[in-house]
């Protein structure tokens, strides 16, 4: 089987919309990905150094109010910075409501997909304070810019961006033999887990052809990357280890600096057991949680083939036959699930806009919780789960409903006509079971609902 519209916007995308033309052949799909980000434009997200801004504010702010805490100056600080959280905590239901428009109106919603992918791919979250917010101007900076370039320039960028640093240790990390490990007045160690988690998860694969031995190595090639007070980067020489550091057998070093860490993350993402984990994970993610064996050795030939060029990977994708099989067999995700109703729904900015933060939290943030996905935090640095099972749980397929039945009736003054709405979500082949269950509900929010809660919707 090859490209059909409808298959592309659902199993490539999130979903049908009945304001939204259906991509037209999979050219327009790859042109979506490298063309302008019109979506961005339309619907902004700030970068990390707007957090930053913030976080420099909320220290001073702190400081003085530590420092004097019986004043009247030192509890207007307090309360200034207390009113940054509240304040960055807002922005980020707004994020969420961007991130959530995009995925709703794009014609090229291959892209957000791919945002998503190497998003979780790339996993990092904030442990703290403002951090905790972070992910989505990550994801701005590091992930968005760069999925149809390089893997290489992609890996470089999230790898060495100051919120991974944070999230996987690694600004607290010291050679044994640096500058800093030397001073009695302020022990440091080496910290492993941003070299594991850079073979381990991000290029090689878990059971890769790396040892302890070169975690370690990489971990001390790794030092010196770490951060500011404001949480910016920053290459710092007394934290270095001193000397060559030998990674997959070969040798990087020379003096302090960036380049012998941008060279070893170049080495690494043209490994062919890098290929070979990224065609099996691109494979699962868009495909079905068992891939055709042939289909993972085009992506992973295509990537070898082309040093690594995500876009030639993409074209290999969409250019197998098995991509396009029928019937969908992933389950979406939670976080999929909710995109994919509200793109079916044709949800409208002014919806959004008007929500209010506890609005967010409630029709959004507690759902995606009880369906087994909090919206950017994922347990572990291997985001989340790909395999079928762990989204079919009896709690997440009840919260799944109930979110069905609950929030587009809040979200919209006037919900589609039931039997409109099956044929906008599902295309051309509606099950009988569904278009009965449309038909016959008691309720308008009740049909859809169904519509929305049926298996024909939550597969891809």
């Amino acid at each position: 089987m090859r490209f059909t519209p409808e298959i592309a916007e659902r199993r490539f995308g999130y979903g049908l919309s009945p304001d939204v033309t259906p991509v037209v052949s999979v050219q327009a799909m790859l042109d979506g990905v490298s063309g302008s980000d019109d979506m961005a434009s339309q619907f902004p997200i700030p970068g990390y150094r707007y957090l930053q801004g913030k976080m420099v504010r909320k220290r001073r702010f702190d400081q003085f109010s530590r420092a004097n805490p019986d004043t009247a100056e030192g509890k207007q600080a307090g309360e200034k910075a207390r009113a940054l959280n509240r304040e960055v905590r807002i922005e980020r239901t707004r994020w969420f409501a961007q991130t959530q428009l995009r995925r709703i109106n794009s014609t090229h919603v291959f892209r957000e997909r791919l945002v998503a992918f190497w998003g979780d791919h790339f996993t990092a979250v904030g442990k703290g304070g403002l951090l905790r917010v972070a992910n989505s101007l990550y994801l701005e900076d590091a992930v968005r810019p760069n999925i149809g370039g390089t893997f290489a320039d992609l890996l470089i960028a999230c790898v060495t961006h100051p919120l991974m640093l944070h999230y996987l240790d690694q600004n607290v990390s010291a050679g044994p033999n640096s500058v800093a490990a030397k001073r009695t007045d302020r022990r440091r160690g080496l910290n492993e887990n941003l070299a594991r988690e850079v073979l381990e998860l991000h290029t090689l694969g878990a059971g890769g052809p790396y040892s302890q031995d070169d975690v370690r190595e990489l971990a001390m090639l790794f030092t010196g990357m770490g951060g500011t007070r404001d949480m910016g980067f920053k290459f710092r020489p007394g934290m270095t280890e001193p000397g060559p550091e030998t990674v997959l057998g070969k040798a990087y070093g020379g003096a302090p600096s960036m380049e012998p860490i941008i060279a070893v993350l170049r080495d690494v993402a043209a490994h062919p057991a890098t290929a070979a984990h990224l065609a099996q994970k691109l494979a699962v993610h868009f495909v079905s949680d068992t891939p055709p064996d042939a289909l993972v050795a085009q992506l992973r030939d295509a990537y070898l083939s082309s040093g690594g060029d995500l876009m030639i990977v993409y074209a290999a994708l969409l250019d197998h036959p098995q991509a396009w099989q029928q019937p969908a067999t992933n389950i979406k995700p939670a976080d999929d699930f909710i995109s994919s109703a509200l793109r079916a729904l044709a949800v409208p900015e002014p919806a959004f806009v008007k929500l209010r933060e506890r609005d967010t939290r409630a029709y959004f943030f507690r759902p995606l919780g009880l369906m087994g996905q909090m919206w950017q935090r994922p347990d572990g640095p291997d985001g989340w789960s790909e395999k079928d099972r762990d989204w079919v749980t009896p709690q997440g397929i009840a919260a799944r409903l109930e979110w069905a039945i609950q929030v587009p009736v809040l979200l919209l003054d006037d919900l589609p006509d039931p039997q409109e709405f099956t044929q906008h979500a599902l295309g051309q082949d509606v099950p009988g079971a569904v278009r009965f269950a449309a038909k016959s509900a008691e309720s308008r929010a009740e049909a859809i609902g169904l519509v929305l809660a049926s298996p024909a919707f939550q597969r891809r």
